[in-house]
């Protein structure tokens, strides 16, 4: 069994193509079980600040991230100039990851994954502004997600605890950044790679963390073998 541990920012420009890659996988792998995990880039203004100087700073800054991150999406979706013309600062992270967080609360993994996605394209696309609770509430009524319990849980303070959680997973796991990938905890696969090289590395994993399984006919008889017990070697026809 393969459980990957996805942890991404709703802001991560580098998250967006990462995203639509890692749908590609679970459809390569259904039975890949994918648990999204929340991680902040900029917790809150304060964080653009002491990284850029200014949001003003930060913004133009992070700009010309979207352009490398434009190249590496496969569908080269991003609206970079449509982004230069808005009037607001660049979003911070927590309440787009509290949105998220709640859409799982409500409808699980894929309530989770259905809301970044929404929340994402709602950026990175449509040039909106995912820190604003109004621009939220819009994205979170498009989806399938009942819109009056995901504003319940958005509410409930236990969500937030639910993200801080991921935060110390992430810290735990000494993530410095996203997208990245644990995969049954032990093995990190880290940005936004190709599809063909995450496939790859699932596939190499999946191969180290398959069981061996014995698959002799016990109707048999025995066609010799030699093990230990009691701590002398036995060896049987």
């Amino acid at each position: 069994m393969i459980t990957i541990e996805f942890f991404h920012d709703v802001i991560c420009s580098f998250c967006f193509p990462m995203s639509y890659r890692m749908r590609l996988v679970q459809k390569e792998f259904p039975e890949i079980k994918i648990i999204h995990r929340s991680f902040a880039l900029a917790r809150d203004e304060k964080d653009h600040e002491q990284m850029f100087g200014s949001r003003e700073n930060a913004k133009n800054e992070i700009l010309s991230h979207w352009v490398h991150a434009n190249q590496n999406d496969d569908l080269h979706r991003f609206n970079i100039d449509g982004m230069k013309k808005t009037a607001f600062p660049f979003p911070t992270s927590m309440s787009g990851l509290l949105a998220a967080k709640a859409a799982s609360v409500v409808g699980g993994q894929n309530g989770y994954w259905d809301a970044f996605d929404a929340l994402q394209e709602a950026l990175f696309v449509n040039n909106q502004n995912i820190e604003d609770l109004n621009v939220i509430q819009s994205v979170i009524k498009k989806t399938a997600i009942d819109f009056e319990k995901w504003q319940q849980a958005f509410n409930d303070p236990e969500t937030l605890d639910l993200v801080e959680e991921d935060f110390r997973l992430a810290t735990a796991y000494q993530l410095s950044g996203v997208p990245a990938l644990i995969v049954n905890g032990k093995y990190l696969i880290n940005g936004a790679q190709p599809l063909e090289q995450v496939l790859q590395a699932l596939q190499t994993i999946k191969e180290k963390e398959t069981p061996i399984i014995d698959i002799t006919d016990t109707n048999q008889p025995n066609s010799g073998s030699c093990s230990m017990e009691d701590g002398q070697w036995v060896c049987k026809e």
